[in-house]
């Protein structure tokens, strides 16, 4: 047997339903002819052993409570919580707080990049209608929206449409602001792959660009942008 049938048919075991038919006990089962008239000591002293008593009433078989849904409010503060953990700055703000929050967010940036689809005004910023990859390198910052938020990871993720721009603009800049609605955060991974449309560019993000491939050093900033600014909004 190849190794390529070995695997499939280890498969095909796991796959299969279990054997739930009861045993055959009739070849176990002895015959009076050959039941001993004398029991050993042995056997007298387990039949001596009483029995337990039967127990009375109902008997209940102990079930495992169905697992239930996380409040809207859980979810979003787990989002909150693990964008953090990956040693991204976070800020939740209403609509009406969000003009503070982005300044607050590019407050040491000197220049910002934003997509053509966005549609909310970043005082001063350059819309990307093509950039060069060494203009759009000497930006300091890029704001752009997204498509999901991750509660479970603290993932956000872009399909590039028209408020999330071209990949790059969230790669070259140092700081990606990145602004994401409420609505947008789901539990699990399994939602999130539900909405996202498979035949789309996608980028996931999980914190700040690091590595740590070189003796096992963090070095942030290699990949991708050195810094990340989650802005959760409220719908």
């Amino acid at each position: 047997m190849s190794h390529r049938e070995e695997v499939l048919a280890a498969i095909r075991r796991a796959l299969s339903p279990p054997d739930l038919s009861p045993p055959d006990l009739s070849s176990s089962v002895q015959s009076p002819s050959t039941v001993s008239a004398h029991p050993s000591p042995d056997a007298q002293r387990v039949d001596a052993v009483p029995a337990p008593p039967e127990p009375t009433g109902a008997r209940t078989v102990g079930v495992a409570p169905a697992p239930t849904e996380p409040t809207r409010a859980a979810v979003l503060d787990q989002f909150v919580a693990r964008v953090a953990d990956y040693r991204a700055e976070v800020s939740r703000c209403s609509p009406a707080e969000l003009d503070a929050a982005l300044l607050g967010a590019l407050a040491e940036s000197a220049s910002v990049v934003v997509p053509a689809g966005l549609v909310l005004a970043v005082p001063g910023a350059l819309i990307d209608d093509g950039l060069s990859a060494a203009a759009l390198d000497a930006i300091d910052a890029a704001v752009t929206g997204a498509a999901v938020g991750i509660a479970e990871t603290g993932t956000v993720v872009l399909d590039h449409r028209g408020d999330q721009g071209r990949r790059i603009i969230t790669l070259l800049p140092d700081l990606h602001v990145c602004i994401v609605r409420e609505s947008q955060v789901v539990p699990s991974i399994g939602a999130a792959l539900a909405l996202l449309d498979p035949a789309r560019p996608q980028t996931w993000i999980s914190g700040p660009s690091a590595t740590s491939d070189i003796e096992l050093s963090r070095v942030e900033g290699v990949h991708g942008p050195r810094r990340l600014h989650v802005i959760l909004l409220a719908d």
